[in-house]
Order: structure tokens, then C-alpha cells, then sequence
């Protein structure tokens, strides 16, 4: 018994009068408490624009949002009407100037790309909302504890209600309606059950409690708080679904192509895994895939739970340009995709391709003795884009099973030329 009293809250509950009067005075927005909501908003709302958790997380501090949603909860647990249609109006009006002010600011913003911190805040899921009751339940203790402590930062932090009416002003100031809806709705599952927590809690605590006339009345209206929390929970849970499935689909698509999707004398140079559409895209370089190979990898899939993912091969740095690689790379495979027709030809009419091949081969195996984690190097010849018509320029492209230091790359690159009596040559290093 010694064990479980303490985790008793008779002791350290607030005097009623004194929670009910602290409820009281964060609901109303205006003067001061106004301001500081407008001025909340603005610094979410930069914090979003430039990509800064840090600010983000100083708006939730600030932001003083939570005090109508508690009084909604707190007023439905005691039957206060009159407080619920006071708590109700001030949450409409804060949630309208926050709408409001973020608007505006991105409407004004030079920066109009959805940053991640923006993106966070348009698919909630099942795990908002079990943030948003496990916050609510720790926020209401507070207020009704004599031991307050440092909870209701952490609180305002944990359920993020600014972020989200930021991202939905960001939203409507861009006409990206998918993400008003998905932060707004976000920002309603927060309220919601931030509010059934600060229900649950003060009927736990047993504060007094104000009787309706007829007990018909009393059964519909906790009919109407759990019909609301149901139809606010059954979405999330469908989002939360999804995300896991999304979730495996890139582990199990990761798993394929590093156990399957190996072809010798070829080199991968990216993968795009899409989640949504179920679909992988590999591009590679080299001697060429045949078509046989390609069908018996498609065959593979079934293994790894990807039976109705597609699967898409690309050959040639052609396609480089429609995969997110560095700078450097989009310069280099850009210039070689505008003369991709040229070096076809060439080596249509070239019959050294197989000395080619053998250098390639050779200048492995001496590459792989001086760099052991080197697994492949392909070099070939391009045409150049100077004004010399008949220039050449060489391409190398290096694999390594281990990230290589920049020391270990200038050395490479050197050894290339003086093993090759080349000067132009470019270098890509894959890891």
C-alpha cells in the first residue's frame, strides 16, 4: 500500500477556487494576452519560414494558445456552461488571428519553399494524438497541483499548437490547400484531446461538479464529447496505418537492392524509393544490364514483400538528372546527357571498346592494390564542350566501399592522370 500512495494526488491537489480562477484568467484574448499571441505567431512563423527548431520551440514557449482549449475541458468536466461558451469563443478567436496573422506573413515572405519544419505539420497520424492526450493529461496535473513546476512549457512545447496554424496560414498565403487542411486538422486533434485529458483529470480529482436540470441532458452531452473524439482518433489512426506501411516499404525496397539488385561490371549510381506510389527506380553505369537480368530481378521482389512495387532499371548518365544528387554531380551529368547521342556513336564505330574495357579492368586491379576498399572504377572517353571540336576529355567514376578522404581522393586522382598521361579528366566518387 506504502508503494501506491504515491501515486496519490489528494495531497498535492490545488484548492478549486484557485485552479477554477487561473483557468478563468488564461482564456480571455486581449490586451497583453492578445499580443503575445500576434507576436507568437510571427516568430512560429519565421521560425518555419527559415527552418529553425529552435525558434519554433521559443513561439511554444510563449504562445499562450493552451489556456481556452484547458477551459473548454475544464468546463465540460464541472458542466460550467457559461465558462464552455466563454472558452469556445475565445478558442475561435485566437485560432482566427493566428490564422490571420500567419497569413499574412507569408504573403509578405520573399521565402515560399515548404521547408521540413513546414512539411511536419501536414500528415498527423496516430501518434499526434497520443501526444496531444499524454500532454494534456501532464498539463491539466499541473494547474491542479500545488507542485507546479516547469510542466506547462514542456506541455506547450510537446503539443506544438503554434506550429501547425502557422503551416496552415502558410497554407492559404500559397494556395497549397493540402497543407491548410492536414495542419489544421492537426491543430484540431491537438485541441481535442488536450481538452478530453483536462476532462478526464478533473473528474478524476473530483472537483465539484455542476448538475444539468434533467439527466437526459447530462447522457447527451458525454455522448457528444465521445462522439467528437472518435471521429477526431479515426483519421489519425488511418494516417498512423499508412505511415507504418510507408515506413517498411522503404526498409524492405533498402533491403532488395542491397542483397539483389548487384549486376557485375556495373555500377549503381542512385535509387528512388517511393513509399506512395510503390515504386523503385535504380540507375546504373557500365557495361549494360540484359533484359533476362532485369526480369530475373523483377522475379526477386516477392521475397521481400514487394510483389506489387514496380521496379524500374535506368542505364546511362542520361537519367542522373531526375535523381537528387550533389551540385557538382547535376553539372557534370547534365553536360553529359546534352552529348549522351554523340558518345553512342563513337562507340558504335569504335572497335576498341574492349581495350577499354581491359584498361578499366587493369586500372582496378592496381587502383584496388593501393586503395583496398576501391570495389570499381570505370573511365571512359567524352567528348569535350570546348571550342575545339576534336578535344577529348575522360570521365572516371569511382566506387568505395568506405567514404574516402579528401586526401585519399586528391591522391587517386592524381595516380589517374600521371598512370593515364592524361590531364582533362573529371572525377565522380560513389560510395
Amino acid at each position: 500500500m506504502r508503494f501506491l500512495d504515491n501515486f496519490r494526488l489528494g495531497q498535492e491537489k490545488e484548492d478549486f477556487q484557485t485552479v477554477s480562477q487561473n483557468i478563468h484568467n488564461g482564456i480571455e484574448f486581449k490586451g497583453t494576452n492578445l499580443w503575445i499571441l500576434v507576436f507568437a505567431i510571427f516568430i512560429a512563423s519565421l521560425g518555419l519560414n527559415v527552418n529553425s527548431t529552435a525558434v519554433i520551440i521559443g513561439a511554444m514557449l510563449v504562445s499562450p494558445l493552451m489556456g481556452p482549449i484547458i477551459g473548454l475541458g475544464f468546463s465540460m468536466s464541472i458542466n460550467d456552461l457559461s465558462l464552455l461558451k466563454k472558452s469556445f469563443l475565445s478558442y475561435l478567436f485566437a485560432a482566427l488571428v493566428s490564422l490571420a496573422t500567419s497569413t499574412l506573413f507569408f504573403l509578405i515572405s520573399p521565402i515560399n519553399e515548404a521547408h521540413s519544419e513546414i512539411l511536419a505539420r501536414t500528415s498527423p497520424n496516430i501518434y499526434d494524438v497520443l501526444i496531444a492526450l499524454f500532454g494534456g493529461l501532464a498539463g491539466i496535473l499541473a494547474i491542479s497541483s500545488k507542485l507546479k513546476g516547469n510542466v506547462i512549457p514542456g506541455v506547450a512545447i510537446a503539443t506544438a499548437l503554434m506550429p501547425p496554424l502557422c503551416t496552415a496560414g502558410y497554407g492559404l498565403a500559397t494556395l497549397q490547400f493540402t497543407y491548410f487542411f492536414g495542419a489544421f486538422y492537426l491543430f484540431l486533434i491537438n485541441t481535442v484531446f488536450i481538452a478530453l485529458a483536462t476532462f478526464l483529470t478533473i473528474r478524476v480529482l473530483k472537483f465539484p461538479y455542476i448538475h444539468l436540470p434533467k439527466k437526459e441532458d447530462e447522457r447527451k452531452s458525454r455522448q457528444i464529447i465521445l462522439a467528437i473524439a472518435i471521429l477526431t482518433v479515426l483519421p489519425s489512426i488511418y494516417f498512423g496505418y499508412t505511415m507504418i506501411q510507408e515506413n517498411k516499404f522503404q526498409k524492405d525496397a533498402v533491403r532488395f537492392i542491397e542483397e539483389e539488385a548487384i549486376f557485375q561490371g556495373n555500377l549503381l549510381l542512385s535509387k528512388t524509393i517511393d513509399s506512395k506510389s510503390k515504386s523503385i527506380t535504380l540507375t546504373y553505369i557500365g557495361q549494360g544490364i540484359e533484359e533476362k537480368n532485369i526480369s530475373l530481378l523483377k522475379k526477386e521482389l516477392f521475397k521481400y514483400n514487394l510483389e506489387n512495387a514496380s521496379l524500374v532499371i535506368q542505364q546511362g548518365f542520361a537519367h542522373l538528372k531526375d535523381n537528387k544528387v550533389d551540385t557538382q554531380t547535376k553539372s557534370l551529368t547534365l553536360a553529359l546527357s546534352e552529348k549522351e547521342k554523340q558518345i553512342q556513336y563513337l562507340q558504335s564505330i569504335n572497335d576498341s571498346l574492349m581495350l577499354q574495357h581491359q584498361l578499366d579492368v587493369q586500372i582496378q586491379k592496381e587502383l584496388s592494390t593501393l586503395y583496398p576498399t576501391v570495389q570499381t572504377c570505370i573511365i571512359q572517353q567524352i567528348e569535350s564542350r570546348t571550342d575545339t571540336p576534336d578535344s577529348k576529355e575522360w570521365i572516371a567514376v569511382i566506387q568505395s566501399n568506405k567514404k574516402l578522404e579528401a586526401n585519399d581522393k586528391s591522391k587517386i586522382e592524381a595516380w589517374i592522370k600521371t598512370r593515364l598521361k592524361i590531364n582533362k579528366i573529371q572525377f565522380y566518387f560513389v560510395n
